[in-house]
């Protein structure tokens, strides 16, 4: 192969490994998708906790569907604050972003050994920096 030939192909195969290696808008914590930390937080500039998961885990928000026949469950996930319950997602355009060490989703079948039944949709974890 000439020269050009290989000169050619490295620059092919940088080109394939950047585009590979690129990641959404806002990068996150590597090595635990259910968690948003302080940093991630910063680097993305968010106003509210809820500015910050729709910005680095737009997911948390989802709706998770009908979660009985008679639908009398709330398929949004909780909101708990430094371990206590706050309400529904919406709570959380409350929460100063400044304030917020870390986030933590919990699906459903996670929640109840740690915070009970009634939480059909998931939760959503703040903790706080206080």
């Amino acid at each position: 192969m000439s020269t050009a030939h290989l000169g050619m192909a490295s620059a092919a195969l940088a080109l394939c490994l950047t585009t590979a290696c690129a990641h959404s808008r806002y990068e996150t914590s590597p090595g635990n998708p259910d968690l948003i930390t302080e940093d991630d937080i910063a680097r993305v500039h968010a106003q509210t906790a809820y500015d910050a998961v729709a910005k680095l885990r737009g997911n948390f928000l989802t709706r998770r569907g009908s979660t009985s026949v008679m639908n009398t469950s709330n398929p949004e996930a909780n909101v708990y604050l430094d371990d206590v319950y706050i309400g529904a997602v919406a709570t959380l355009k409350g929460i100063q972003a400044s304030d917020v060490s870390t986030i933590r989703v919990y699906r459903a079948w996670e929640v109840a050994a740690r915070f009970g039944n009634g939480n059909v949709g998931g939760v959503i974890e703040v903790y706080t920096k206080h």
